[in-house]
């Protein structure tokens, strides 16, 4: 790092180069300026604390703060420093991990789709630290819960909540609301391997006929969710405003979906016969907004309660399954019976693997493709229910 008695002049005269450099003040040390390869310069001003830490700060931007307004804050900062004042210490433990936990929210997932079950997960595993400042965290605390819920042999789980852990600690780390990366380290319940189950028909079968005996609730939403083939909360948060009732079938806009596209789902008989006993009596009644919901404002929870019920209703020795395994089996079952490929991955809304369509395949996919998706559901509707006088050929 170059050091020279910087002036206005020379820090204006300085050039973006391709990476991030810094030119230090030969007239007040500690005191530097940061070219960014986008051009913008940025005052920072770094002082070893008497008896404490190495701390960094950021001063302000040039030339909105000019050279003598950097250095007059710098020099504040410097016989703070001498007298052992920790600017940045007092700032944490004045930030609990709750607080923190909201700018993280509002910074970074409000704009993700599951930014709030990221929320949820997050004041799940620091309940115990919320209200405490973000300073006394430490990577124990993290570790300590990962493993607490890998005990209980929610491995997968454990390794969710690490995850969402690691992307907080990394966030509150570089805010400069802890001294060092908290999650940096941390390790993972368990190494996860690709799933290879496949349910064959006659366990989606059992899936189905099993879901006659739990709640009125659950029992459509189960079975939407293996005639329609689609992901669990797609269906879960189905709202009524997203379901064609002329066309038979569900809209899902884009801000519902995985991969941010909006997608379309044919409704076969029985999948439609399921969302009709929505529909309001008489038209003076109002239709709901969500159809899975116990608060009215919020999509059903409690899946693995529900799959805790269908499993003392299945076969003892049926192996172990998730609900994502409904989707492997549709796929798989419909290949089987000679259904295109694109055709089911356009079912389950997967992103293209291969090259970039042309303007007009993509055209013809969204549009021309409907028919024989509705087929292939209405094919794959009737091997479920066993309503073999619909099953046809959809061989391409």
């Amino acid at each position: 790092m170059s050091r020279v008695r910087l002036t206005d002049r020379s820090v204006a005269a300085l050039k973006p180069k391709e990476k991030r450099y810094d030119v230090s003040d030969s007239l007040r040390v500690g005191l530097r300026v940061r070219v960014a390869p986008s051009g913008n310069k940025t005052w920072v001003f770094e002082k070893r604390i008497r008896g404490g830490q190495l701390r960094s700060h950021t001063l302000g931007r040039f030339p909105v703060i000019s050279l003598g307004e950097a250095r007059e804050k710098a020099l504040t900062l410097e016989k703070e420093a001498m007298e052992g004042i920790d600017r940045k210490a007092e700032a944490a433990t004045k930030q609990t991990v709750s607080t923190v936990l909201d700018t993280y929210e509002k910074l970074h997932l409000a704009h993700l789709r599951t930014g709030k079950e990221r929320r949820r997960q997050l004041n799940t595993a620091l309940a115990k630290h919320l209200n405490e400042p973000i300073s006394k965290l430490e990577r124990r605390h993290l570790q300590e819960f990962i493993d607490k819920t890998a005990g209980t042999g929610a491995l997968v789980l454990a390794n969710r909540y690490k995850a969402a852990l690691s992307a907080f600690a990394g966030f509150a780390w570089r805010r400069g609301y802890t001294d060092h990366n908290i999650g940096a380290g941390l390790s993972n319940a368990t190494r996860e391997k690709p799933r290879d189950r496949v349910l064959t028909l006659e366990e989606v079968r059992a899936i189905y006929d099993a879901t006659e005996l739990i709640s009125p609730l659950w029992k459509p939403l189960i079975r939407l969710l293996i005639l329609t083939a689609q992901r669990r909360n797609d269906i879960a948060g189905l709202r009524y405003g997203e379901i064609d009732f002329e066309r038979q079938r569900i809209d899902l806009p884009s801000a519902r979906t995985k991969n941010g596209k909006p997608h379309i789902v044919h409704l076969s008989a029985p999948a439609f016969a399921l969302v009709e006993t929505f529909k309001p009596e008489n038209d003076n009644e109002t239709p709901p907004d969500l159809l899975f919901t116990t608060t009215g404002t919020t999509p059903v929870s409690g899946f693995s309660k529900v799959k805790s019920q269908l499993d003392k209703l299945l076969p003892e020795d049926m192996e172990p399954w998730t609900f994502h395994d409904l989707r492997t089996a549709f796929a798989t079952i419909m290949a089987e019976t000679g259904a295109s490929e694109s055709v089911v991955d356009r079912i389950l809304n997967h992103a293209a693997s291969g090259s970039a369509a042309s303007a007009v395949a993509r055209v013809y996919n969204q549009s021309q493709q409907l028919k024989p998706r509705a087929a292939v559901l209405d094919h794959w509707a009737a091997l479920v229910t066993q309503e073999t006088a619909n099953v046809v050929s959809i061989a391409s």
